[in-house]
């Protein structure tokens, strides 16, 4: 693994030196081996490490020194890394092998595999019901797999192609339908669809975020807007402008600062001033393309992937201190 050039160091000292309103400045960029594209990152800030997919494996970095943890490998299709560390297992949508790669979280070992509908995508773990659910975009469905011992206790029909999904532990799993513009409440105890809402102005939502506290839902759409939504009433608070093909959300619950990634190359960053009002900060840039991101909720970095004359790496965003 390759640091950053002495031209790369030059830009982030200088990036550094000026934090915009959100604080925000690149501090690292680590390049990876290989090429090839990736989708979903995700931080276990507990262990300190970083699951990022890239192309037909999942690249596991220290969150803290960004060095090479390890890879998992056998991974087609690689689209997002779902942990469940009470369990020590973690879990990734292989989505042209229709199935689920469940991996030992301290050794990287892989375990199973676990057949699922037609190309799994998104992919979380519930922790009120130990459940995992694969997002099967290619048959409009979600595959729900028991974390513990990786069978597939049920299958629920969606009615529309799902992107993305949060979950609240509480039993409520919320699914993004890209293609119906549409967000869906599944009991994930019951494995039933409890509510079903439409999200306009919002089209096409894709990416999500989810305030606990506040009971609130935020979606990236890909018609350039961010729309904030209650999560039980399924009633759209607001909605905000973004730039283009926005593919994943963050929140901070400390901050309370809400990212939105952008395939354009920057991070959309808005404030929330009451759980129904909030502020535009800034445009963070990244690289073109850079559409997808994911947040350490101990040390608030944002940590993005990019492609930059076929080489593939990872930019580190720090916020300032105050």
């Amino acid at each position: 693994m390759k640091l950053m050039s002495f031209g790369c160091v030059a830009v982030c000292a200088y990036l550094a030196a000026i934090p915009g309103p959100s604080a925000y400045r690149l501090i690292n960029q680590v390049e990876l081996p290989g090429g090839g594209g990736w989708d979903y990152l995700t931080v276990d800030a507990p262990a300190r490490r970083v699951y990022i997919s890239h192309a037909t494996e999942v690249e596991v970095l220290d969150a803290d020194t960004q060095k090479s943890v390890g890879t998992i490998g056998d991974t087609p299709g690689v689209h997002g890394i779902a942990l469940a560390p009470e369990l020590g297992r973690g879990f990734i949508s292989a989505g042209k092998a229709d199935s689920v790669v469940v991996f030992d979280l301290k050794t990287l070992q892989v375990l199973s595999h676990v057949s699922t509908g037609k190309k799994p995508d998104a992919i979380i773990f519930d922790p009120a019901t130990k459940r995992v659910f694969a997002m099967n975009g290619g048959s409009d469905s979600t595959t729900a797999i028991n974390a513990s011992n990786g069978s597939v206790d049920g299958t629920i029909a969606l009615g529309g192609g799902p992107e993305f999904s949060v979950a609240d532990g509480k039993g409520s799993v919320w699914i993004n339908l890209e293609d119906q513009s549409q967000l869906v409440r599944v009991d994930s105890k019951s494995l039933k669809v409890a509510n079903r809402w439409p999200v306009a102005p919002c089209a096409s939502p894709s990416s999500m975020a989810f305030d606990a506290q506040n009971r609130r839902i935020f979606i990236g759409c890909r018609n350039h807007v961010m729309a904030v939504v209650d999560a039980d009433s399924g009633k759209i608070i607001a909605t905000y402008p973004i730039g283009d093909h926005v593919d994943a959300s963050a929140f901070d619950p400390e901050t309370k600062l809400i990212f939105n990634s952008l395939g354009e190359g920057s991070i959309a960053v808005f404030h929330q001033d009451s759980p129904d009002a909030y502020s535009a900060l800034e445009s963070i840039a990244t690289a073109q393309g850079s559409k997808t991101m994911a947040l350490d909720l101990k040390t608030h970095r944002l940590f993005v992937p990019s492609l930059r004359s076929g080489k593939f790496d990872i930019l580190v965003f720090e916020r300032a201190a105050s």
